[in-house]
């Protein structure tokens, strides 16, 4: 059942393991396949060994319903964008180093700086730290997904949203090529930020192009 969603899940987990965004068992990418039923990646398998078979389907309180592996740890922070979110039909979890970095530090991924991220992916918060599989990761993830289609996640990786399991790698990867350059440019005495006008107008022109909670 769900081929497509299946083949597209698959081959994007072991997108992120060939990235280097997902070392041991870390990462976690999920899709809405139709009402209260989510596909997702197993526990306790890497993303390199993922294949369409391994995956499972789940219920919206995260119970099992087709499958015979166990669902990730982290299944409630998938669950609880697709509450905030109802626009959303996919969600990625993951570590990419520089953005896992920055989370880790407690430093968001600021100055603004490049125009077409703003454009992409709008303003990216850096969630409250929160322990994982702990109400408030949940509530954390919720609370930032109302506003926003990329999250840092302090002490653990990064989480995007979006209408399809492409953009939301695509997502991800923008978010690290943006860790990178914000790191970089310290060498060169630090990125300089975008003029307070010109960001209102990106960011407008980014929730025009990529309404949020609409569905």
């Amino acid at each position: 059942m769900h081929p497509l969603a299946r083949a597209q899940v698959a081959s994007a987990a072991r997108r992120i393991h060939a990235a280097g965004w997902a070392a041991n068992h870390d990462g976690n990418i999920s899709v809405r396949i139709g009402r209260d039923r989510f596909l997702i990646t197993p526990t306790a398998t890497s993303k390199a060994e993922i294949t369409e078979s391994s995956l499972i389907v789940i219920d919206g309180s995260g119970k099992v319903v087709e499958g015979t592996r166990k669902p990730p740890g982290e299944t409630e922070l998938h669950l609880a964008a697709y509450r905030a979110r109802p626009d959303v039909e996919a969600v990625l979890h993951a570590h990419p180093p520089y953005a896992t970095a920055f989370g880790a530090a407690r430093v968001p991924l600021e100055p603004v700086c490049l125009p077409e991220a703003v454009v992409s992916l709008g303003y990216i918060p850096l969630a409250p730290f929160a322990m994982p599989k702990t109400p408030l990761a949940t509530e954390a993830v919720s609370r930032c997904a109302v506003e926003a289609d990329a999250m840092l996640l302090p002490g653990n990786g990064a989480l995007t949203l979006a209408p399809d399991v492409a953009l939301a790698f695509l997502r991800m990867e923008l978010v690290e090529h943006l860790a990178k350059i914000l790191h970089h440019a310290r060498a060169l005495g630090g990125a300089q930020p975008l003029p307070p006008d010109e960001m209102a107008t990106l960011l407008e022109q980014n929730k025009k192009t990529f309404p949020r909670g609409k569905r």
